[in-house]
């Protein structure tokens, strides 16, 4: 189990919806933007041949840094002004080893 001041590595899985998934993308690159304010940092930015998933590597310096950045107004505030068609998402903590 990790300390509750160690970096944090995430992989997450982004799913955009069929229907409008410019919006969703320009919703990701809006929400990508808060990371550093949080102490996070994207390493990779991957997206799937058929251009409807992205993964996404992401590393925050600290655990209050991934639960700030949760917890951020304006994250919440982008993903609710898009509603239906915000990206469904899968986060995952993973580890170097």
């Amino acid at each position: 189990m990790s300390r509750p001041d160690s970096a944090v590595l995430l992989v997450a899985l982004v799913e955009y919806p069929l229907d409008e998934p410019e919006a969703a993308r320009r919703y990701e690159d809006d929400v990508l933007a808060l990371l550093e304010r949080h102490g996070g940092h994207l390493e990779r930015r991957l997206r799937s041949a058929d251009g409807w998933t992205e993964v996404h590597l992401i590393r925050f310096a600290s655990r209050a840094g991934w639960e700030a950045f949760r917890a951020d107004p304006q994250r919440r505030a982008l993903r609710a002004a898009l509603g239906d068609a915000a990206p469904v998402g899968r986060v995952i903590e993973v580890r170097d080893i």
